[in-house]
């Protein structure tokens, strides 16, 4: 049975990379003659790209499967990604599920899909993780503005807490060569923004001719992509403390195309709790990290990634990972409660946290996040800045983020959408944004 007028529908839990990866998975087969809509307009065929960092993994995915069902009770349903490599029997036992594909085997889905019949049972076409060695290149595109380059995959390290080594096995990065090709080839259909995804980016080079020898550096690639004509910005989406060297700081401070802003997981300010995690790094050298970046460029957005609850955080733990973020100069936090995967070392760690005092520490967390988020954003209130207008039309507004991820709005113009602005930033706004109090002429704003 062919693929050619066929409907797919995507829908994608989790990381930048795995939105990068159904972005691949969805051209593919569109290339087949597939077209795309959405979950609820009842297609021939669903993909669920999963993600396994929390424990709600199963229960993202049931609900999936339900939507698509109910919108076409004889859709071929797809589930793939992390939670997929990781528990591909217990997800094909979930009714209407049809197909269930592996780490190494998602970006080939197309081959797959020769019989689109509903059967008694899933089919499972997925490899031990430790089979999975070769890289596999993706990237996302959507619209004019931004598209997320996955350049590494997999990691080494051996947090107590991650499921990731599992799902996505070992480090491994996309030659130099097709990096740079690739980001040239997104200039050529418009894209203004490349963000550079993978799970341990700040490991680039490992794995790059399939060994586990450095071929090239991050600061390689970092250099290589500076040099590619009409890329307007280049934002790297998260690197390890102990990855982010003086060499990359001062090499992006000095770039016209890399912007001011970066991603550093923390995952607790507290010695102890790192240690229990087995971070590769202590606080002291996390706020090194930080000062560095505001002394080569005072106007960098710094954002955090803390994970709350971890086994054995008691609240003094907790209050010194608060006080520590506190005091730190930085512009938001992604936090994350901790939640128990099968598999990992912290399973059996003991201190278990109630859930309802991990839930509070999270909120505790959020709270400090937004007011440090909106005190960055006033703290720039009246510079000029340049701001990439996404597409999107929102309830009459269009948004996009200046160079150092300051989220801006303004009434939407279908002219200005999609282009990148000079701007004075205003005041914050109904919308908890910052305003545009005007618009500068660049030759004005250099």
């Amino acid at each position: 049975m062919g693929l050619s007028g066929k409907s797919v529908a995507f829908h994608t839990l989790g990381c930048k990379l795995n939105f990068a990866e159904s972005s691949t998975i969805s051209r593919d087969l569109q290339a087949a003659g597939m077209h795309l809509v959405d979950l609820n307009k009842g297609a021939d065929v669903v993909v669920i790209n999963t993600c396994s960092v929390t424990n709600q993994a199963d229960v993202e995915c049931r609900a999936v499967v339900r939507k698509a069902l109910r919108a076409n009770d004889q859709a071929f349903v797809v589930v793939t990604g992390c939670y997929a490599q990781l528990r591909p029997s217990e997800i094909a036992a979930m009714e209407g599920v049809d197909l269930v594909v592996g780490a190494q085997e998602k970006l080939h889905l197309r081959k797959f899909l020769t019989d689109l019949s509903k059967q008694s049972e899933a089919q499972i076409h997925s490899c031990d993780i430790q089979a999975v060695e070769q890289y596999q290149a993706a990237y996302s595109f959507g619209d004019r503005t931004r598209a997320f380059l996955k350049v590494q995959d997999g990691c080494d390290y051996k947090c107590t807490y991650c499921t990731i080594p599992m799902a996505r096995g070992v480090s491994r990065s996309a030659p130099l060569d097709q990096a740079v090709a690739q980001a040239r080839a997104l200039v050529k259909k418009g894209v203004q923004e490349v963000v550079l995804t993978g799970v341990n980016i700040g490991d680039y080079g490992k794995g790059e001719l399939g060994n586990k020898r450095h071929d090239h550096r991050f600061i390689d690639l970092l250099l290589a992509l500076d040099e590619v004509d009409g890329l307007d910005r280049i934002r790297i989406s998260s690197i390890e403390p102990n990855l982010l060297n003086q060499e990359v700081i001062d090499f992006v401070s000095g770039s016209q195309r890399f912007v001011p802003h970066f991603h550093i997981p923390l995952q607790s300010g507290n010695n102890e709790i790192l240690g229990l995690m087995k971070r590769r790094y202590q606080r002291e050298l996390y706020q090194e990290r930080v000062e560095a970046i505001l002394a080569r460029h005072p106007d960098a957005c710094i954002g955090v990634d803390v994970i709350v609850g971890f086994p054995g955080e008691t609240e003094d733990h907790f209050l010194d990972t608060y006080q520590f973020l506190q005091n730190l100069p930085i512009g938001y936090l992604h936090v994350f409660t901790y939640s128990e995967r099968p598999g990992t070392e912290a399973i059996d760690l003991p201190g278990v946290v109630p859930p309802v005092e991990r839930k509070a520490r999270n909120h505790r967390l959020r709270l400090l996040s937004a007011q440090k988020q909106k005190a960055f954003a006033l703290a720039h209130e009246g510079s000029v800045r340049r701001v990439l207008w996404e597409d999107a039309d929102r309830q009459g507004y269009m948004q996009g983020y200046t160079e150092n991820y300051i989220r801006v709005s303004a009434p939407f113009d279908t002219q200005r959408a999609g282009t990148v602005e000079h701007i004075v930033l205003g005041p914050w706004n109904a919308q908890d944004t910052m305003s545009v109090q005007s618009i500068v002429q660049p030759s004005v704003a250099s």
